[in-house]
């Protein structure tokens, strides 16, 4: 009788949605080997009935520690099968430990191609696809120089980094300035010509062959840049049609980067709100929030145990059908809004699949609370999003 796979999850207690992972994963035999460094104790009562083992360390961010984590555990039970997060704050960290313990899936080699954003920019050039025009800058001079070259506006970002966080749209002189006087001198920057477009995503799931299993989209109510920078509520939704050109455009791209046995989240312009998408980056990970759980309640089905079955080498068996729309709405904790959470959940109805708390480190941009409801028709989506941020 073969042994059970052992499945090393790194900090598996966050964001608290993700916890279904390790429970689907030991209800099909999987040992699961828990590491972070928050106490036993704080870990909530599903988690710890569904964790193989749990091991604390003092500090997450010391390799040293997390490395006899994992040692131990192998001592204990065997070759490590996998190592994984799916958190992108832990992708070096689950890379890493994956090169010292040969275990499948991305190794340090694969990092600079799938964190920076002008490596990215290369890969989706070899595939055939227009990208925005642009090219990571040195010091001042050269930036002023870039600026005149791509012509206003651009935007500037973190060549390595996560959605909105410190990016720049630059329109003017006094914008120019203002970035050179707080820019982090430690951060390596990009700067690329300012596309005119909404943004939408591809996202999905890949088998260790890296044939797509499954796949989505969402659509947002504005840009995360916008949404910050004028700290206004947002919704997204996971529609339940995808443009055919996107699903073209979002297979090559999974090709082009050899996506196996990963969640993945690309994002695209669509340009001028036509059927005209252009690449603008990779995650190598579920996309964030509450997203993976929509995508269950918008198929009715579950997402967590087909990756418990994936990770088993089992094909992946549900039907996927698309009934539904689901939209998450955020409402933030210092507006005045119309309606009261009771009125949203009577005005819902039916819709409603649940309000959720959510974390305060994701509150400037999913708010203090996120309304779940899934639709058949957009119409009714956008309905219950006017309704329920309706403000005085």
């Amino acid at each position: 009788m073969s042994r059970p796979i052992n499945f090393v999850m790194i900090s598996p207690h966050f964001p608290t949605n993700f916890e279904t992972f390790a429970v689907r994963l030991r209800e099909q035999g999987i040992n699961t080997l828990g590491i972070a460094d928050v106490p036993y104790e704080s870990l909530s009562d599903n988690l710890r009935a569904h964790l193989t083992e749990y091991y604390r360390v003092d500090n997450m961010h010391d390799y040293e520690q997390v490395y006899r984590a994992v040692g131990y555990f192998a001592h204990k039970y065997g070759r490590i099968d996998r190592i994984e997060s799916h958190n992108e704050y832990w992708l070096e960290l689950d890379a890493q430990l994956r090169t010292d313990f040969n275990v499948f899936g991305y190794k340090n080699k694969d990092m600079l191609v799938i964190k920076t954003k002008a490596k990215m920019k290369e890969v989706f050039r070899q595939a055939g696809l227009k990208v925005a025009n642009g090219r990571v800058f040195g010091d001042e001079a050269d930036a002023r120089k870039l600026v005149k070259e791509l012509k206003l506006p651009v935007v500037i970002k973190p060549n390595s980094g996560v959605g909105a966080s410190d990016t720049y749209k630059i329109h003017t002189e006094s914008d120019l300035n203002a970035f050179f006087s707080q820019r982090n001198p430690h951060v390596e920057y990009i700067m690329e010509e300012c596309i005119v477009g909404d943004i939408v995503t591809f996202d999905g799931l890949t088998d260790c062959d890296g044939n797509i299993v499954f796949y989505a989209g969402m659509q947002y109510s504005e840009s995360i840049l916008d949404t910050v920078a004028a700290d206004r509520d947002m919704y997204y939704w996971v529609p339940r049609e995808l443009s055919p050109k996107l699903v073209e455009l979002g297979k090559k791209c999974v090709d082009a980067f050899g996506i196996k046995e990963r969640f993945f989240h690309f994002e695209f312009f669509r340009v001028n709100g036509r059927d005209e998408f252009m690449p603008l980056e990779i995650n190598c990970r579920p996309p964030g929030g509450l997203t993976i759980d929509m995508w269950n309640y918008a198929n009715d089905f579950d997402v967590f145990a087909e990756y418990a079955n994936m990770v088993q080498g089992k094909p992946f068996a549900s039907q996927i059908t698309r009934p539904w729309n689901v939209v998450y709405m955020a409402r933030k904790a210092d507006r005045h809004y119309v309606h009261s959470l009771d009125e949203v959940r009577q005005h819902c109805a039916g819709s409603l699949i649940g309000i959720e708390q959510v974390p305060e480190v994701f509150a400037k941009i999913m708010g203090a609370h996120g309304v779940l409801a899934r639709t058949e028709t957009l119409a009714q989506l956008h309905e219950l999003a006017a309704f329920t941020q309706a403000k005085y």
